[in-house]
């Protein structure tokens, strides 16, 4: 991941102990209103947004905010800031990532946020409050999982029951996949990408309308756990741009993530 100057020890102790406590807080608050009678109604063209979306963004606002007032706010859930443009420390979240999944009670969402400096993630988490999971990452600290190190899968197999995303992008890997069936989808990408850090998937694809604050905490959490995860060109990913939405990108380990940015340079997607 591209170098940039690093926070202050103190500084970034502090900010990653109110970003745990946040992040903790919004989905213990998203939990408490979990598979109940939410209003819910839907912005833009197809996206899902319930009154839980709203609590748990109100309440990181007001945490993070209020102790970092001089730090920029990126958040789906928030009208866009443009000064957020001229902030070196940019606050970037998801307050329920997976809300169709949230609406439909299914386990498979979570609470993402990530301190992004000078456009590239520093401290990064991602909290799933149904099983109680909590992803953390520090830049140049490594990655945990309740406070179990992490680290993605070895090797470069493609085997499908071992990897996510969209089907017919899953599909253009071919003749490269072992036989075997597809794994189920995750609703959530934040936690796709959280489940190959963990080394439980092998890669996760993300389509061409992800946002940041769909990846950027677990941007960080896959790269900390010797991961990596770029465009189909292998390009890293910058955040707090003008334009949030991304290309189509793959996360998984190095060895496997290799292989499968060499398949698409030869089998494009257009």
């Amino acid at each position: 991941m591209p170098d940039a100057e690093i926070v202050h020890d103190d500084a970034l102790a502090r900010d990653a102990a109110l970003l745990t406590e946040s992040v903790r807080e919004a989905g213990a608050l998203a939990l408490s209103l979990f598979r109940t009678d939410l209003r819910n109604w839907i912005k833009g063209k197809s996206s899902p947004v319930t009154e839980a979306d709203i609590a748990a963004n109100d309440l990181l606002e007001r945490r993070l905010r209020a102790a970092t007032p001089d730090y920029g706010w990126l958040s789906e859930e928030s009208a866009d800031d443009p000064s957020r443009l001229g902030k070196r420390l940019v606050w970037i979240v998801d307050p329920i990532d997976g809300t169709r999944s949230y609406l439909a009670g299914q386990d498979d969402w979570c609470v993402s946020v990530a301190l992004v400096a000078d456009g590239v993630p520093l401290l990064g988490a991602v909290f799933v409050p149904v099983s109680d999971e909590m992803f953390i990452a520090a830049r140049s600290r490594g990655a945990t999982l309740n406070g179990r190190t992490i680290r993605v899968s070895p090797g470069d197999r493609l085997d499908p029951a071992r990897i996510v995303g969209p089907k017919p992008l899953v599909d253009r890997l071919g003749s490269a996949l072992e036989p075997g069936n597809i794994h189920p989808r995750i609703g959530s990408l934040a936690l796709k990408i959280c489940r190959a850090a963990e080394g439980r998937l092998d890669a996760a694809f993300a389509g061409g309308q992800s946002r940041d604050w769909d990846l950027a905490a677990a941007d960080l959490i896959v790269h900390e756990a010797a991961g990596t995860m770029t465009t189909l060109t292998g390009e890293l990913i910058r955040y707090n741009r003008p334009e949030v939405r991304h290309d189509t990108l793959v996360a998984a380990g190095t060895a496997r993530h290799a292989r499968i940015v060499e398949h698409f340079r030869h089998q494009p997607l257009f």
